[in-house]
């Protein structure tokens, strides 16, 4: 909104001291953090307060694990902090012109309500079972639906590739070495060559440290079948969305554990946005460059400044917990940003921690039911899933799991970092 008025002051000629550094991204990145994490630090403590008066405490499953009923009691739905954190910056300081800005908006508060309608339900169900003096039976407690949130990680899905893919204002610029280009290009003179902008109706995505990294979609298919190859890419899209969405709420099972991997993601998903939608660094890098995606960078900010002002309380011993309303939200803000800039399939690089903790969740059930069918007796690979609950079952302090896992995250990042330049 800040930046509207800006722009309004510009058409109008008015001005005032100081304000044409609104028409740098970097600083108004940097005013975006600032207020994120005034807004997690300050204001955090008051929902906090608010959710401990409305008894809004978290139940936690007796897993024999070490603290654990420590953490009974614990306000959670404490991702309305991160939300405000990251909504109020960006509505502030974005160009919300940009049809991207738009989409990851969107995918805040989809996300975010879904997650806030899970952990609402799994409240209220607690309250009841208080009131009337009975205990849950197994899946009483469960919130929604898995399928109800599989449907609106789905919908999200939709809706992103459907956008990436149709919406005019979606474009990436390449150069074609060949003679051969789109009949819909749009020709640009830049440093003395020529490059094309190409409408983003190809699915096009970025290989890592491969030297002709584009790669279109529609190459997987058979040549009679490639006009379809917007299908192959909506599915993956929607495969991407549910699985980072749920690798992200898996995760979320320590004191900042989820939190700070996301804000380590974060700094890596920005330099991205910065890079592919700078000109001079697209092309000093030879990455793609998409026009208008430096915008996405403001956002990125307060998603980051959202996550580190949040670890100020939720770091062990947590005083508050996200929730659904903040896991699956950030799952999904990561999922819809990589794919924005292309870099979807570097997602298993920079979330390794989010892959590992879903493959350990799906090697341990589907080990156990191997072993039961052929043995009459199920076995396990690890002590207890997701992963962290196996350091913890090992002795390790959750504290330290968490720090480590946002180390392995950091080496992870570095990697994805590199492959700019190494192909």
């Amino acid at each position: 909104m800040l930046y509207q008025l800006y722009h309004w002051f510009q058409q109008m000629g008015i001005k005032f001291p100081g304000i044409g550094l609104f028409q740098f991204i970097t600083f108004r990145a940097l005013l975006a953090i600032l207020l994120s994490l005034i807004i997690t630090m300050v204001f955090g403590k008051r929902v906090i307060t608010f959710l401990s008066n409305k008894q809004v405490g978290e139940s936690v499953r007796e897993l024999g694990l070490h603290g654990e009923e420590n953490k009974k009691g614990t306000p959670t739905m404490g991702g309305f902090i991160i939300l405000l954190g990251i909504l109020i910056p960006t509505l502030l300081f974005a160009n919300l012109d940009k049809v991207y800005i738009k989409l990851l908006l969107l995918s805040t508060v989809w996300l975010g309500l879904i997650g806030f309608i899970d952990d609402y339900l799994k409240l209220r169900a607690k309250r009841i079972s208080q009131e009337l003096g009975v205990q849950f039976k197994k899946g009483d407690k469960d919130g929604l639906a898995g399928w109800f949130k599989v449907l609106g990680q789905v919908g999200l899905g939709i809706i992103i590739s459907a956008t990436l893919l149709l919406n005019e204002n979606v474009k990436v610029m390449r150069e074609y070495k060949g003679v051969s280009k789109p009949e819909d290009a749009i020709a640009v003179k830049y440093q003395g060559g020529i490059r094309y902008f190409v409408k983003a109706n190809e699915p096009i995505t970025t290989i890592p440290f491969i030297k002709n990294h584009e790669f279109n979609y529609a190459k997987l298919l058979p040549a009679s079948l490639r006009s379809y190859g917007w299908v192959l890419y909506m599915l993956v899209i929607i495969f991407i969305v549910t699985a980072v969405s749920n690798g992200a709420n898996i995760t979320d099972g320590l004191d900042g554990l989820a939190t700070g991997v996301s804000a380590i993601i974060g700094v890596c998903l920005a330099l991205f946005a910065y890079a592919s939608g700078n000109l001079l660094l697209a092309d000093y890098l030879n990455i793609m460059y998409i026009p208008n995606l430096g915008e996405v960078s403001i956002f990125i900010a307060a998603l980051i400044g959202a996550c580190i002002g949040f670890l100020w309380y939720n770091t062990f011993p947590a005083q508050v917990f996200m929730g659904d309303t903040g896991s699956l939200a950030l799952g999904g803000i990561i999922a819809s940003i990589a794919i924005m800039v292309r870099k979807e399939l570097m997602i298993p690089i920079f979330c390794a921690v989010f892959l590992i903790e879903n493959l350990s969740v799906m090697i341990q059930v589907g080990y156990f039911k191997y072993t039961k069918r052929k043995y009459g007796e199920g076995r396990r690979v690890f002590l207890m899933s997701p992963l962290h609950h196996h350091y913890q079952k090992k002795g390790y302090h959750e504290s330290k799991i968490a720090v480590r896992f946002w180390i392995v995250t950091l080496l992870f990042v570095v990697v994805a970092i590199l492959s700019l330049k190494i192909r």
